[in-house]
């Protein structure tokens, strides 16, 4: 008999919820499903691994088609970049500063991929962000988070912070690979930016 009620108490989800917070709640839980199943993800598997009907994703998304771009949209977002980058410690040595920077830049940029790489980039244009922001915009955020974390070093540094963090973010897009050699750590990645490619003993 008591069944039914825990049911009931069950299925009531977030009543305070708005439309905003529900949409970006369904979003986070599409993502890493659109990578793995692509655009034949269902909204019924979307639905269930969100704990709602599927009829509650059409409340805030037209179709599923506008899902799917509202999570490429969120996938490209700088967002979720800048504000790991912003919570780095700066009192943490440079180095060790800049391995966290790669860490987050390089989970964010294989999230983009994943997304973009499962849908085809459906249409082949950068659809900005959730809040409007394009390409450039996020590029410049993130450059900006990135300048942010070498301003306690200016006066060590050859160059300014600004063009510094354009130099390690384009180091980081930009980062060679081979068939043969496996990527570099952060860590070696920012080793080599930091002191250039030849090795400690070399005169």
């Amino acid at each position: 008999m008591t069944a039914p009620k825990e049911n009931q108490t069950t299925r009531r989800r977030a009543p305070g919820m708005s439309p905003e917070e529900r949409r970006a709640m369904i979003i986070q839980t599409a993502i890493p499903l659109i990578a793995e199943y692509g655009a034949a993800v269902t909204t019924a598997k979307i639905a269930r691994a969100a704990g709602i009907g599927e009829g509650t994703i059409f409340r805030v998304f037209a179709d599923k088609d506008e899902l799917l771009q509202a999570c490429i949209a969120e996938a490209l977002s700088p967002e979720h970049a800048v504000r790991e980058l912003d919570a780095i410690d700066v009192s943490q040595p440079l180095p060790d500063r800049l391995a966290e920077a790669a860490e987050a830049l390089q989970a964010h940029m294989s999230r983009m991929g994943a997304i973009v790489g499962s849908l085809g980039h459906r249409g082949g244009k950068h659809p900005g962000t959730v809040r409007g922001a394009g390409r450039d915009e996020s590029t410049t955020r993130i450059r900006a988070a990135l300048a942010e974390l070498l301003e306690p070093d200016k006066a060590t540094l050859r160059r300014p912070p600004e063009q510094v963090a354009a130099l390690f973010f384009g180091l980081l897009f930009t980062q060679p690979r081979t068939e043969d050699e496996p990527d570099l750590t952060p860590q070696e990645l920012v080793e080599v930016f930091l002191h250039g490619a030849l090795s400690g003993g070399a005169k």
